[in-house]
């Protein structure tokens, strides 16, 4: 039997720039998992998952109409992520086997709600992950990260593909995304080897440390969001503010250079400093796009940290989810912690993963 595991992910700073090619975030790995077993079948194989069965979708209404997103159903990211490896696996002449696969997660709350921790973009690793290891495949960090980023692209479309950064390689990294419509068309003229082996235009990942007295304290809404419909509305509102828009992008990757540089720096003060920018960043972005990024629970999160010495904004998509404070851990995190649970939102005790091997 093998038994897998991939982290969730909150994003720091940098949303909704990272979806354009080479644009920067700052995205880490929590010690929140999915896992993913696989056990050898004879004649019929199964997966089995009490998270992500087809019923469990999410849908919102349009015009009276009610609409479905698979994209945000992770079951078709399982069964994307089991394509793409036993594609890979073919091109290399493996014979390709039966098997029970049973998905368990963290990344939910008790009663099914999601935290925001990407478990769409965690689930596919831990099932590529997991296949390679059955099938025996030769595969390290990078070719994970793009078997994983194929798989998940095939199903959601748009996005980043930060959060299967942050799952491959765990700990706090600096993410710059991939041309997307380059894969389309690498897709269509190169072989899986080919693929895996060449540099990607655009990605960059590097490994970042935290000052020792940084604090990750994140707080939780209690309301799922969709980060797929969301990242749409902005894509589509866009067009209509292109010169703002190009704003956005220009001092979003500013500011993020800055904050990537306190990592190096081992600078706390820079860091939070320039959490503060992205936070007014986004609340710009979202004055002409209309995505409703920071809810009002998570402007209150935010205010609250700061009355405790903190800098917050929201992580992700926003509309929902989560919100991140950092601060310095001599602070007093207990009284913002419980200010945050007085004020209907719901601290998560979560850690940061460490780096995986």
């Amino acid at each position: 039997m093998i038994s897998v595991k991939a982290p969730g992910k909150l994003y720091i700073a940098g949303e909704y720039a990272v979806v354009e090619t080479g644009f920067p975030a700052i995205i880490v790995a929590l010690d929140q998992f999915v896992t993913v077993t696989i056990q050898s079948a004879d004649q019929i194989g199964s997966i089995v998952s009490s998270q992500y069965q087809e019923n469990s979708i999410y849908w919102r209404r349009e015009d009276g109409e009610m609409v479905f997103d698979n994209r945000d159903n992770p079951f078709h990211y399982i069964l994307s992520a089991i394509k793409v490896t036993e594609d890979y696996a073919k091109t290399l002449g493996t014979d390709l086997g039966i098997y029970h696969l049973t998905v368990e997660s963290d990344l939910d709350s008790q009663d099914g709600r999601k935290y925001g921790l990407g478990s769409s973009a965690a689930v596919t690793v831990a099932t590529i992950k997991a296949l390679c290891k059955f099938y025996q495949l030769p595969v390290n960090h990078d070719k994970l990260f793009k078997l994983a980023a194929i798989a998940h692209f095939h199903v959601q479309g748009n996005g980043s593909l930060g959060d299967i950064a942050a799952s491959v390689y765990g700990g706090w990294i600096a993410y710059h995304s991939f041309d997307r419509d380059w894969l389309k068309l690498a897709e269509k003229n190169y072989n899986f080897a080919e693929m895996l082996s060449m540099d990607w235009p655009g990605l960059d990942i590097e490994l970042l440390t935290p000052p020792e007295n940084l604090k990750l304290l994140v707080g939780w809404t209690g309301s799922p969001a969709s980060t797929s419909h969301l990242v749409d509305r902005v894509a589509l509102n866009k067009a209509k503010r292109q010169q703002a828009y190009q704003d956005f992008l220009t001092n979003s990757k500013a500011c993020l250079k800055r904050m990537i540089d306190g990592f190096r720096n081992q600078d706390l003060e820079t860091i939070q400093t320039e959490i503060a920018v992205n936070r007014k960043l986004l609340n710009e972005l979202d004055q002409f796009t209309h995505a409703h990024i920071e809810t009002p629970l998570l402007k209150k999160l935010c205010e609250i940290a700061e009355a405790f010495g903190g800098i917050a904004k929201t992580s992700g998509a926003g509309g929902g989810d989560c919100g991140i404070a950092i601060i310095d851990s001599h602070k007093q995190l207990n009284q913002l912690v419980d200010t945050w649970a007085s004020n209907q939102i719901i601290p998560l005790n979560f850690n940061v993963h460490d780096v995986e091997e």
